[in-house]
């Protein structure tokens, strides 16, 4: 070039920012410009300022804003607000803050760019406080205004909130863009309200592939599997568009409630046949459809024919093992995931205390918490909570009161889970005293947090206590779930209101879903030895399952504590003709680090010799009365698992 001049400089400085690996080039070009003695311009700026921003490096960055300051581009909009999204992209919240505060002229661009930096930071609820102050300054909000808030009401799930920014965008006039419609679809989905999503779906002229992946994402995300499945068929008959990883993902996940040999399976064939089945993304969501229809072994298939297996997927399969109770195999995956050298995050952590919280294993529970310290996961809110939930169940209260307290600014989620320690160790007093903390922090109480208060009070037997949290979670407008119905039933049932529980089963919406109710009601009848509502129960119980064998030994037991002996004998041969089953109940021992795991006559112990030696030794060091009083209860015992 024979004359090299600004515009020549800034078209190659602002070619060489779209691309982050060729980065070096535009502050290469910087420095021969101030060699050349040539003065840059604010497009100069703009564009290096994006390239710092891009590779996010806050040094380069900073560097760059002192050298606008120095060539008097302070109050030049554009130069500020790339320096604002510098610090932004650089998570540097407090420069970006004063950068705000020394711009004179705040355009839509520059609240924008905040806007839309506190979101991508986190701080979302400072985003939805921004937009309040933005209003009263006079600026006047954009599509793009309006599409960043309402992602910032999605993530809060604030339905409220949302429906208000919907109402402020029809009365301003404001013409929704395709990024604005697929940002209300998301906010409704995400917040429960689908009709609303569809009715603003069908006023879509032109959907595109995104908007197609919220409608179903959103029925999959609401439980409604069957509507998730129809809109997947639309979508194939209607749409000009290739269904994505993001499609397939969306719909396997709504096909996880469903039968999976009429939905998952061939879904999955779809998987296949278009290439995607190699998908880290889409293998995750198959993994755990197969977890919940119990089809384990399919889930295995998966996650072995995936050879680029990412932390995604080792959590996906230790989470479906933990769920369906096979805690030996999620262990046993940690420590394979760890073994080929991929870093546990915040969800595999979580995922791998739930697993030791469940059966109780003290050295791998501390393990892991060294692991999530080191890694520096022990402050994520996720974590703190499974970490205070894991210490309750292996019965040290006292760390998890340590890790609660560790926490500067506990979540409801942490809250929640101090709240069912308190609840599962029978502490009432600490619990009802933890909730009045919750309010005074003003958080807002969920399903979780009266789950937690209702065992508190079952635990302790406080029928007026129970009966007060129960009415004031309806007052609040959360609807019981199956979990809070079981709390209220075993409160009732063991102060002996049995008449009381069976009105609230009866009065309850849950359908099929009270054959669990109904069971633990029947135990409490068994206990208390009322015949009368035994059989009363039984009879529904048995309505909605003949061959239910914990109720048939119950019933039997009901009959035998009341001396019918008849009827005894008459449920034990129904119980044999029907050659009922039950899956044997586990047991894990936990012993130098190993955990051992064993049921009731299991002879599958490489040691199993050894082990019946040693227990015949200790037999025979008891008294003959202490001996048979020792059979008895094992007896007893093993008539007792058969009902859980």
């Amino acid at each position: 070039m024979p004359e090299k001049n600004i515009v020549s400089f800034n078209a190659l400085i602002s070619a060489y920012s779209r691309y982050h690996h060729l980065a070096h080039w535009a502050f290469h070009l910087f420095a021969q410009l101030q060699s050349e003695s040539i003065r840059p311009n604010g497009l100069t700026f703009t564009s290096l300022l994006n390239v710092c921003s891009g590779i996010k490096n806050q040094v380069l960055g900073s560097m760059f804003h002192s050298q606008c300051i120095k060539f008097g581009f302070l109050y030049d909009v554009c130069v500020q607000t790339s320096v604002l999204g510098m610090y932004l992209n650089c998570g540097v919240l407090d420069c970006a803050e004063k950068v705000f505060c020394y711009m004179h002229d705040k355009d839509s661009v520059a609240w924008n760019t905040l806007f839309f930096g506190y979101l991508e930071n986190g701080k979302t609820v400072e985003g939805l406080q921004l937009f309040g102050t933005m209003l009263r300054t006079g600026v006047v909000p954009t599509n793009f205004t309006y599409t960043t808030l309402l992602s910032a009401c999605s993530r809060l799930r604030d339905h409220l909130s949302g429906k208000l920014t919907h109402s402020k965008v029809i009365v301003s006039g404001t013409v929704p863009d395709l990024p604005l419609y697929n940002a209300l679809l998301d906010m409704y989905s995400s917040c429960g309200d689908s009709e609303t999503a569809l009715k603003i779906f069908r006023k879509m002229k032109k959907p595109d592939l995104v908007s197609w992946n919220s409608m179903i994402s959103g029925y999959a995300t609401n439980g409604d599997g069957e509507m998730a499945m129809r809109m997947f068929i639309q979508f194939g008959q209607s749409s000009r568009f290739t269904p994505d990883e993001y499609t397939f993902a969306a719909t396997i996940s709504a096909a996880g409630t469903l039968p999976a040999a009429e939905y998952g399976i061939p879904l999955h064939g779809q998987v296949e046949k278009v290439g995607l089945g190699a998908s880290v993304f889409v293998a995750s969501t198959l993994i755990s459809m197969y977890f919940c229809n119990g089809e384990v072994e399919s889930a295995q298939k998966v996650f072995i024919n995936v050879l680029d297996k990412d932390v995604v997927l080792w959590t996906e399969m230790i989470a479906g093992h933990c769920r369906i109770g096979n805690a030996e195999s999620s262990i046993r995956l940690f420590h394979g995931m760890l073994q080929e050298g991929h870093k546990a995050d915040e969800f595999t952590l979580t995922s791998a205390l739930s697993v030791c919280a469940e059966v109780a294993t003290v050295r791998q529970g501390e393990m892991i918490h060294s692991l999530a310290a080191k890694t520096g996961y022990s402050a994520e809110m996720t974590v703190c909570g499974s970490l205070v939930d894991m210490y309750a169940k292996i019965g040290n209260l006292a760390a998890a009161e340590l890790v609660f307290s560790s926490v500067t600014m506990p979540n409801l989620i942490c809250w929640n889970s101090m709240l069912g320690a308190y609840g599962y160790h029978g502490k009432s007093e600490e619990a009802f005293k933890m909730f009045n903390d919750i309010l005074q922090h003003g958080l807002k109480p969920d399903h979780v947090t009266f789950i937690s208060l209702l065992a508190a009070c079952s635990h302790c037997g406080l029928v007026n206590h129970g009966l007060y949290f129960w009415n004031y979670m309806k007052e609040t407008g959360l609807e019981p779930s199956l979990k809070h119905y079981s709390c209220m039933i075993t409160l009732l049932s063991r102060a002996g209101l049995l008449e009381e529980a069976e009105n609230v089963i009866m009065e309850s919406p849950l359908g099929v879903e009270c054959l669990q109710l109904w069971r633990i009601l029947l135990s409490s009848c068994v206990s208390k030895g009322n015949r009368i509502i035994g059989i009363r129960v039984a009879k529904q119980v048995l309505g909605m399952d003949a061959e239910d064998s914990a109720t048939n030994v119950l019933l039997s037991n009901l009959f035998a504590s009341t001396g019918r002996w008849a009827s005894v004998s008459e449920i034990r041969r129904k119980i044999r003709g029907l050659m009922l089953e039950k899956d044997p109940g586990l047991s894990w021992l936990e012993v130098m680090n190993n955990t051992h795991v064993f049921s009731s006559s299991d002879h599958s112990h490489p040691q199993y010799d050894e082990i019946r030696a040693e227990l015949h030794r200790l037999l025979g060091n008891l008294t003959q009365s202490e001996a048979n009083q020792f059979i008895l209860d094992a007896e007893a015992v093993e008539v007792g698992s058969s009902l859980h």
